[in-house]
């Protein structure tokens, strides 16, 4: 094996990191052969297109619902005790739905609402999955551990279908939902086993807080808004494939619920190949030609799968879909990663998760509505028509690089004080007053605009540029921050590609001495000396 190979494994030689990769292989597993017995169980208790789509739908809107707050949670509880609790309620569920198949009350409605449980509590735990990775690794171990990740991912949507397929034609939904919960089992005892560090933050949040912060962040990070928007684009279209892929196995290719695991199996295999070759294959064509390429392709099997194509010829057809499918996917959450700094990560990617599971959705659920009133054929006709079309519009808005310096500068100044403050209090004014000339008003105006983005991303609510009628050389920027310890935490925050912005700034500044910078608090009456 080469040395490059061999680097990509290293954090396997993490022993926690092994453990608990190796649980969550087993899990994900489980959970892929639970959602194969619930996809194929609707087909049995209906024949409707639409209940068909509603599992998909329940499975995925949780996501676009609580990823956020998991999000903010994962970055406010202990991650060990969270994931084991959820892991609690997700065995709760598989074992309801396994009791209900073998007892025969299981209905459309019983099966679509433990799906959005599920579905929820899988929406809970992504973000704190991703967020312990860090601990888990050195950091110089960081981004093969991530790759491994996503690999174990496809691992198990390789095996799970196909062993879920293969319990249910052996022994039914019972015993498929049955092995599930022996699945979280394992997951329960690898957490058990870890020995957490306990870690602190210097300025802890609150939810509120927290909440809030990571929306200032997405709202003011024109880089993230241009990938949701593909994202968005993308999968709302190509969600069809996932949503009717039941009906397209018994309806069109005359298969039963082994050869529909097998259809998965596929797509599972196809994005492991896709995962080892896609790295050559993007240095070649570059991002967008990937994608391009991605869109089309998953936009030609779909199209393919209306002829009715021999079953051989479906198989190979999916696994070529998994190797387009796991391209887009990686490349654009990649994107969506290198666009954001530490403290947010975790709440800009539950945002990222959002959008992503919201087009899934809502995507399942039209293409769900569209067959059912159109047929089978003709949805999947149409969401080839709107992929092909999308991935070129798509191009108007070319993804960020991503290779901008997110690292924190720590170059302000702390604060001058005449006493201490109380760290809820709020809300602050900052002031920063430049000596600007009259030539250079528009270019430093232009500049500002700039700068306040990062303003805004790292904490401020309100932002402006002011002038002094009676000396128009003199500029002031200005913000509000909600409270003190939000505006400390805004020092802790500033990367270095925004100190390049507001070092750009600084340029136009005339005179011997800096940039004065005012801190201003709101005066209430607590904060009045008694009288």
């Amino acid at each position: 094996m080469s040395d490059d190979s061999a680097s990509g494994f290293a954090p396997l030689r993490q022993r926690t990191f092994a453990v608990l990769w190796a649980a969550t292989v087993l899990g994900n597993t489980g959970t892929f052969m639970r959602d194969v017995a619930s996809a194929w169980m609707v087909t049995e208790l209906s024949p409707s297109a639409t209940a068909v789509a509603l599992i998909q739908t329940a499975a995925t809107l949780p996501v676009f619902l609580l990823a956020i707050p998991a999000g903010v949670l994962s970055d406010l509880l202990d991650r060990r005790r969270f994931l084991i609790a959820v892991q609690l309620m997700l065995a709760l569920v598989s074992l309801t739905l396994s009791a209900l198949t073998a007892s025969g009350h299981l209905t459309v409605p019983a099966l679509v609402a433990l799906t959005f449980a599920g579905g929820a509590g899988m929406a809970l735990i992504s973000p704190s999955w991703q967020a312990i990775v860090p601990e888990l690794v050195p950091r110089r171990d960081l981004r093969e551990a991530v790759a491994l990740n996503s690999l174990g991912f496809n691992i198990a949507r390789a095996i799970g279908p196909a062993l879920g397929g293969a319990l249910l034609l052996a022994f039914g939904a019972a015993l498929t939902y049955a092995v599930d919960v022996l699945s979280y089992a394992a997951v329960i005892a690898a957490l058990l086993w870890w020995r957490r560090a306990p870690s602190e933050q210097a300025l802890p949040e609150h939810f509120g807080g927290a909440f809030r912060a990571g929306m200032r962040y997405v709202r003011a990070s024109p880089a993230l808004h241009i990938v949701l928007l593909r994202v968005a684009l993308f999968f709302v279209f190509a969600s069809a494939i996932w949503a009717l892929l039941p009906l397209v196995a018994r309806q069109l290719l005359g298969g039963g619920a082994g050869f529909y695991g097998l259809l998965l199996g596929a797509i599972g295999l196809g994005a492991i190949a896709g995962a080892v070759w896609m790295p050559r294959i993007r240095h070649r064509l570059g991002i967008e030609r990937l994608l391009l390429g991605a869109a089309w392709l998953v936009a030609a099997v779909i199209a393919t799968l209306t002829l009715r194509p021999p079953p051989l010829v479906a198989v190979v057809l999916l696994f070529a879909m998994g190797g387009a499918w796991i391209a887009a996917l990686t490349t654009l959450n990649g994107i969506a990663q290198s666009v954001l700094p530490n403290w947010v990560r975790g709440r800009g990617l539950a945002v990222y998760l959002t959008v992503f599971n919201g087009a899934m959705a809502i995507g399942s659920f039209g293409w769900g509505i569209v067959a059912q009133h159109f047929g089978l054929t003709a949805a999947l006709l149409a969401a080839t028509l709107g992929l092909v079309a999308v991935a070129l519009l798509a191009l108007r808005w070319r993804l960020p690089s991503g290779d901008v310096d997110l690292q924190a500068a720590h170059h302000w100044a702390e604060p001058a004080l005449a006493a201490p403050v109380e760290h809820e209090r709020g809300p602050v004014l900052v002031q920063i007053e430049y000596r600007v000339d009259t030539a250079d008003r528009a270019a430093f105006h232009s500049m500002a605009r700039e700068l306040s983005w990062a303003r805004r991303r790292d904490g401020a609510y309100l932002w402006g540029l002011s002038e002094d009628t009676a000396d128009p050389q003199r500029i002031v920027e200005w913000f509000f921050v909600e409270s003190w310890v939000e505006h400390l935490r805004q020092h802790q925050r500033v990367s270095n590609a925004d100190a390049d912005l507001q070092r750009g700034a600084l340029r136009f500044h005339r005179g011997s001495e800096p940039p004065l910078v005012r801190h201003l608090l709101a005066l209430d009456a607590r904060s009045l000396p008694p009288s």
